[in-house]
């Protein structure tokens, strides 16, 4: 977004002001102008309402001067989550004067006052007034996590201060690039950063933000450049990605969640087909055909999509039924772009064929584990040959994307390692997963909420007693996780014990204190 198109945020009350100024301004010359023809005979007073008129017009024009330089302030609340750091980052670089405010300092709040950020711990009026209450933000941009009665928006709104939603503020900022916008229950993050980190590697001058911590890139959490292309981590919940307006549209796959906004699976599908019809004309859906929930999201035409298992193949409709073209990925050869002969390596992660419409085109290796970050990669490579084929030979855009997709190390809070004691290692892994049941021994903690609203019919509590096949308890409290898992480590320090933490919000606190723990006990014997 260049100076010139934040103009476009300048709040009605300010540019009413300005008209105002003019206008006086204009009045009292015509003034001036009668009063010396009235008094052509006076030589005396003209001179002196002449020297007056000459004064005030170089005060006026000096405050206009001044407002010109003056860059356009915006207000960010809810600014210490991931996702709103970001955009209150790529302000800063857009050259915008930057302020925000959040119930709690967070990690992400440390990049944004280095960036030169006016930060606020709390909510207030006076978080959105400057220079004694005479200036105020030109726009307020609100986290879905922040309800409408904060007294920031509600002081905004009585001014006359356009207050923006996260998603459209999203809109805006991308309204003029070309938008890949990475959708999907799980996997979005993942796979917005890794397309991210590879067109950048590729030399593409790209924005991109994404709602995790990526170690990889220059902002943490963002990328900024000049160039066309926007890769963005595309929210489904409150049905924030539907003010965008992408060129290409990523679906990793479909499944119920927040289940304080969807009632059930259907109602998560019906956002997504609202969703896809905003893919804009002759543009690209990129979707995973091996989930069942993302496949059906292409059978709301009289048509829809058909498995030929027959064959092995899948009919997928052409872009004149929807206005965009179709490409399929996954393992299962049916897709467009699949994956054979899957296997861990050496490096933690994974190696694989990539196969094209089943022709094998190379070797792919992974450094990040899981059949999950396969199909990840293939959504990039699918995406990256829809966007630079015409500019590069297939050859040299699959030995460009081999390497830089090697490279890539992950995100923080999935399988980050975060420490070694006597061989043992503690691990992070954001998503839910299924298989608890399979553990050795689980811990259950008190369910962390931030955007869910209404009274909660389950505790963490509840989930123990849905476990089965191993042994497990509930402790609300994660300092005292640390300390029983420590208790438990220090019996038989040189067993190999891994500890996975899974979750939202401060459980990813628990590794960091465990190995600090640990360090503390175990170098003392």
């Amino acid at each position: 977004m260049s100076a010139t198109d934040s103009r476009c945020f300048q709040p009605n009350f300010l540019e009413k002001a300005k008209i105002h100024v003019h206008l006086t301004d204009s009045r009292y010359k015509s003034t001036v102008m009668e009063k010396c023809t009235f008094a052509s005979k006076e030589n005396r007073r003209i001179s002196l309402l002449t020297t007056r008129a000459t004064k005030r017009e170089e005060d006026c024009n000096l405050v206009q001067q001044k407002n010109r330089n003056q860059k356009d302030w915006i207000h960010f609340v809810g600014v210490g989550g991931c996702g709103m750091s970001a955009l209150a980052l790529l302000a800063v670089k857009h050259g915008f004067e930057v302020s925000g405010s959040d119930l709690k300092w967070s990690c992400f709040m440390d990049g944004l006052q280095q960036a030169g950020v006016r930060l606020h711990v709390g909510h207030s009026t006076l978080n959105i007034e400057s220079e004694n209450g005479s200036k105020f933000p030109n726009a307020i941009v609100v986290s879905s996590a922040v309800g409408q009665d904060n007294v920031e928006i509600l002081l905004a709104k009585s001014l006359g201060i356009p207050v923006y939603k996260r998603d459209s503020w999203l809109a805006k900022l991308t309204e003029n690039h070309k938008l890949i916008a990475v959708a999907g229950t799980h996997g979005k993050s993942t796979t917005a950063s890794l397309l991210a980190y590879v067109l950048k590697a590729m030399g593409d001058d790209l924005t991109a933000v994404v709602g995790a911590y990526v170690p990889q890139f220059p902002g943490g959490n963002t990328i900024w450049g000049d160039g066309p292309h926007f890769v963005l981590e595309a929210d489904e919940y409150d049905g924030c990605f539907l003010e965008l307006s992408p060129y290409i549209a990523v679906v990793t796959n479909v499944e119920w969640e927040h289940v304080d906004v969807f009632q059930d699976e259907e109602a998560v599908k019906t956002l997504f087909r609202r969703f896809l019809k905003r893919i804009r004309m002759g543009g690209h859906l990129i979707i995973c055909g091996d989930n069942s929930g993302a496949y059906s999201l292409l059978d709301y035409t009289s048509e829809g999509t058909k498995l030929d298992h027959a064959n092995g193949t899948m009919s997928v409709p052409s872009s004149d039924t929807y206005g965009y073209n179709i490409i399929t990925y996954g393992i299962s050869s049916t897709n467009e772009w699949h994956a054979s002969s899957i296997c861990p390596n050496s490096k933690g992660g994974s190696d694989y064929i990539l196969c094209h419409r089943g022709k094998p085109l190379a070797e792919i290796s992974l450094q990040i584990p899981g059949a999950h970050n396969v199909l990840n990669s293939i959504a990039v490579i699918a995406t990256v040959m829809v966007l630079l084929l015409g500019q590069r030979q297939v050859h040299e855009l699959i030995n460009s994307l081999k390497s830089h997709l090697s490279d890539f190390i992950g995100l923080s809070r999935r399988f980050e390692i975060i420490g070694k004691i006597h061989g043992r290692l503690a691990a992070f892994k954001d998503d839910f997963a299924v298989a608890l049941s399979y553990a050795d021994h689980v811990v259950i903690t008190e369910v962390y909420s931030v955007r869910e609203a209404g009274p909660r019919n389950v505790c963490g509590k509840d989930l123990t007693t849905f476990i089965i096949g191993s042994t497990s308890e509930y402790i609300p409290a994660l300092d005292d996780v640390v300390d029983k898992l420590a208790l438990e480590i220090c019996k038989d320090p040189f067993r190999e014990t891994i500890i996975l933490t899974l979750g939202a919000g401060d459980i990813n606190t628990v590794g960091p204190k465990l190995l600090h723990e640990l360090q503390k006990r175990l170098c003392k014997s």
